[in-house]
């Protein structure tokens, strides 16, 4: 059985993750993630950064910020991969904040219909982009594209 290298370079680990090496290097310059520099000053990834890397991208899929993500992996063991109870807790501590964010959209996406349907955007009921129609002293139309469209784009 062949052992698994205890490091990894930043293509291996690009190609484990699907993350390019730009993120990977993004990711580092935001302490997301770290490596140790080779004798030859390349990039060499523990194997638990690709959990690390994982869990960013999951948190960015469900709309949360770097500086959240950054707040919970500093929370998390940097020198071995996290435990089933670390990730528990993190979800555990995000479950109020996703349980908002998910309430947020299904707010929209029940009222988009009623807004798309007519397309005028000021009506007094539109809560979506022009609550209580606060944008009507500008008179008719997209006054949000006026001031562009008035300078000569």
């Amino acid at each position: 059985m062949t052992r698994l290298a205890d490091k990894l370079s930043i293509g291996q680990v690009a190609e484990r993750s699907g993350v390019p090496h730009t993120a990977l290097r993004f990711y580092e310059e935001r302490g997301l993630i770290t490596s140790e520099r080779s004798a030859g000053n390349q990039r060499r990834y523990a194997r638990s950064v690709l959990r690390r890397i994982a869990f960013i991208r999951a948190a960015q899929r469900v709309g949360l910020s770097l500086e959240d993500i950054s707040a919970a992996l500093e929370t998390l063991p940097a020198d071995h991969a996290p435990t089933k109870a670390d990730w528990a807790r993190l979800s555990r501590e995000w479950q109020t904040e996703l349980d908002a964010r998910i309430d947020a959209l299904q707010r929209l996406r029940d009222r988009l219909t009623g807004c798309v349907g007519c397309g005028c955007l000021s009506l007094r009921s539109c809560g979506l982009y022009n609550a209580e129609d606060e944008l009507s002293r500008f008179g008719p139309g997209a006054s949000k594209l006026r001031p562009v469209l008035e300078g000569g784009i």
